[in-house]
């Protein structure tokens, strides 16, 4: 029998719909003012540009307001954080995204902390993964965050179950191990000194790839009836996990594209709707 596909497409779509009726209530609330999102872009990366212009569409589709911020590619740490400091005092402003990445001359971790806790929509600061690790109300990184909302939404098993993280990046990896060590899940991270990388993930049964390298991870190492979750996505539609040999075998998957990806922007959205919420107490 074939996997159950873990479609965060269309259950991006679904939550779209219900965050429309939030920002509706939100702007009676407010003299009409819809909640914002300022995005962040610095320096002309081409991926970079769409993945802001892709936040910013989904904004205009629940009926959010964005607030474009471009910066040349020869911008100063200092500059930057003058720029994040004038959106944390903008009262209209709910949640502010700083793309990754940044050029190489911007202290990039000191400008994601400078970000104001309760405008951290994008679950990037310190304070906020801190928090959100000793389970204290916090906005979660986006991308982890939306693969719990994934395997939630699918009913999918966390407590008592063996996941493997392949990959320790501070806005993916590591925060991914935190929130299913708080689902009750017993967790294994891997990464680029791990030794005996297929042992490891032949033991999981809940898969999480977020290496960084297209379909790194072989399908021969991956036990059936897993949970394979493929938090990447390269040129030509791959992913980190070598997917197709394991749609026989593996008890549910997210399809590269269509699982992960469009749960992240989902998730930095719904987050800037619940900071607004909670802006209007």
């Amino acid at each position: 029998m074939s996997a159950l596909v873990l479609d965060g497409k269309s259950l991006a779509q679904k939550t779209e719909a219900e965050l429309s009726q939030r920002v509706t209530v939100l702007k009676q609330a407010n003299n009409g003012q819809a909640p914002i999102l300022a995005t962040i872009l610095v320096g002309s990366d081409p991926a970079s540009g769409t993945y802001v212009k892709m936040k910013q569409n989904a904004c205009k589709r629940i009926g959010m307001e964005s607030i474009a911020v471009e910066l040349p590619e020869e911008t100063t740490t200092e500059q930057l954080l003058e720029k994040i400091s004038e959106l944390n005092a903008n009262p209209d402003c709910h949640g502010i995204l700083l793309q990754h990445r940044v050029p190489s001359q911007i202290d990039e971790r000191a400008c994601f902390d400078a970000i104001a806790a309760e405008k951290d929509v994008d679950g990037v600061t310190c304070l906020g993964f801190g928090r959100m690790a000793m389970q204290e109300p916090a906005y979660g990184s986006a991308t982890p965050q939306g693969i719990m909302r994934i395997l939630e939404a699918y009913n999918i098993e966390l407590s008592g179950k063996h996941a493997v993280v392949v990959g320790r990046s501070p806005i993916l990896g590591k925060p991914m191990a935190l929130m299913l060590l708080n689902a009750n899940a017993t967790v294994t991270i891997c990464h680029s000194r791990t030794q005996d990388l297929p042992s490891l993930i032949k033991q999981a049964d809940i898969l999480v790839g977020a290496v960084g390298r297209p379909e790194f991870i072989k399908a021969n190492w991956i036990k059936k009836g897993a949970v394979v979750v493929d938090a990447g996505y390269h040129p030509g539609g791959l992913g980190d996990i070598e997917l197709e040999p394991i749609i026989e075998s593996a008890s549910a998957y997210t399809p590269v594209p269509g699982g992960v990806g469009p749960m992240t922007i989902n998730t930095l959205i719904l987050q800037c709707v619940m900071a607004a919420e909670n802006n209007l107490g």
